[in-house]
């Protein structure tokens, strides 16, 4: 069975993302006192008197709106509402009740989900304020008084939620869940591949550039496995990058590949490989994350029969510190090869996680160093004694040797394609770390 749900909404504004945050213990949801900065929907993790449950926020609702993007939030916020398991309504009580916050309270009544309110912004102590009477006129039951600043009343806050949850079972093994990141710069289809791979509109999909801001993670399982696809904000080059909310956004995609397992990197197949994909590569390969080159768009591709082989060249000169990334060319929008992506997904994870022993190590060893001899200088040969396994994900070597000056990058270069020659390792970037005889470890 899976986790009770929360949905955190509210009017924009009212402090809907600092509460989730605080409730979650960290800054996962960008905070910033514009209205609208939230759009998608964010998932966190919490647990409270023992029970786990997955929490949501939501971008703030505006009732009636014309704004495409405003719509597009409200759609977002109508799904969380409808898969949750309680809602959380959070107002504010500086500006008080508002027509907004009536309209909002009707739609979520119309939705026969348990609802609990949230006075927000009653950062002092003590006496109760007067001014939180005026939200009993909504006919929500009692308000609760909470400050998401301080964290005062979101243990009342989860205690009136925790009476709504359905019986405590015994929770899933989250294990198994592959952790999946969607990075590529701004416009190459992140968002329109999570939706396609979903099946329903999770992310909001605009021709505007940073539509998507935060990194939304959505949960999805098939009989390929379990995966936590991790939409992330496009990155743009720094000097471009001109507000706040973008800096956070871009920081939210680098914190998503750090957790991620697997990134997928996605290129524009008209554009073809650009100085900002390099980067945006460079960022999955420095962290050790197993990649799959993806090559979105290829349905407006004009194609010959040596169109996908001149491509695959392309990206394997321009990308040429990845050259062990498979690469699959795909469509978003038509669909085109998008479930080939699972099969390839588990195939780089299991290479990353490859645990090689160190007798068939040091057989590779022997000979690679019987076909091409370690290097000299000066009369000095370098000798290497043997070589073992110390880590996954990704895998990392580490070599003894009498002289790690001797130790040539090239030969280095040459074990590494020795060992992906003999025992694959696709997908996936290797550490080899050199030790001298006498080095602590």
């Amino acid at each position: 069975m899976s986790k009770p749900m929360i949905a955190i909404v509210g009017r924009p504004n009212v402090g809907k993302s600092m509460l989730f945050n605080k409730l979650i213990g960290q800054r996962l949801s960008i905070v910033e006192d514009t209205p609208g900065v939230t759009r998608d929907r964010i998932y966190g993790e919490s647990e409270w008197c023992g029970r786990k449950f997955t929490l949501v926020d939501t971008g703030g609702i505006e009732p009636n709106t014309d704004n495409q993007i405003l719509a597009f939030m409200r759609e977002q916020a109508q799904i969380a509402i409808d898969n949750a398991t309680v809602i959380v309504f959070v107002t504010d009580i500086k500006t008080g009740m508002t027509a907004s916050d009536q309209e909002v309270a009707n739609m979520l009544q119309r939705s026969g989900k348990p609802i609990v309110l949230a006075v927000n912004k009653v950062d002092g102590t003590g006496t109760v304020d007067p001014e939180i009477y005026e939200f009993y006129n909504l006919g929500l039951g009692d308000p609760i008084a909470v400050s998401a600043v301080h964290g005062h009343g979101t243990g009342d806050l989860l205690d009136a939620c925790l009476q709504y949850f359905p019986p405590e079972d015994e929770g899933e093994d989250e294990s198994d869940v592959i952790q999946v990141a969607i990075i590529g710069k701004p416009n190459v289809g992140k968002s329109s591949l999570t939706n396609r791979i979903l099946g329903q509109e999770r992310v909001i999909v605009s021709n505007v550039a940073g539509t998507t801001r935060d990194a939304i993670d959505s949960y999805f399982e098939n009989n390929f496995g379990k995966y936590n696809f991790i939409d992330t904000a496009g990155m743009r080059k720094k000097s471009r990058v001109e507000d706040n909310i973008e800096k956070y956004s871009v920081l939210r995609a680098t914190m998503a590949i750090e957790r991620s397992d697997v990134c997928l990197i996605l290129i524009d197949a008209q554009e073809g490989v650009t100085e900002q994909d390099t980067k945006v590569a460079g960022l999955a390969h420095e962290a050790g994350k197993a990649c799959i080159i993806v090559v979105n768009k290829w349905d407006l591709v004009e194609k010959d029969d040596k169109t996908m082989d001149r491509m695959r060249e392309d990206i394997r000169r321009d990308l040429s510190f990845m050259t062990y990334a498979p690469i699959l060319f795909i469509s978003a929008a038509t669909g085109q090869r998008v479930n080939r992506l699972f099969e390839l997904i588990n195939y780089v994870n299991d290479q990353s996680a490859t645990r090689i022993t160190t007798g068939m190590l040091n057989s590779v060893l022997a000979d690679a160093q019987t076909r091409v001899q370690p290097p000299t200088d000066k009369g000095r040969r370098l000798k290497i004694y043997y070589m073992t396994q110390v880590g996954v994900k990704p895998p990392h070597f580490v070599v003894f040797c009498n002289d790690k000056q001797l130790f040539h990058f090239s030969y280095k270069r040459y074990l590494e394609n020795q060992i992906r020659g003999v025992f694959g390792l696709e997908g996936t970037p290797i550490i080899m770390s050199i030790r001298q005889k006498g080095e602590e470890e």
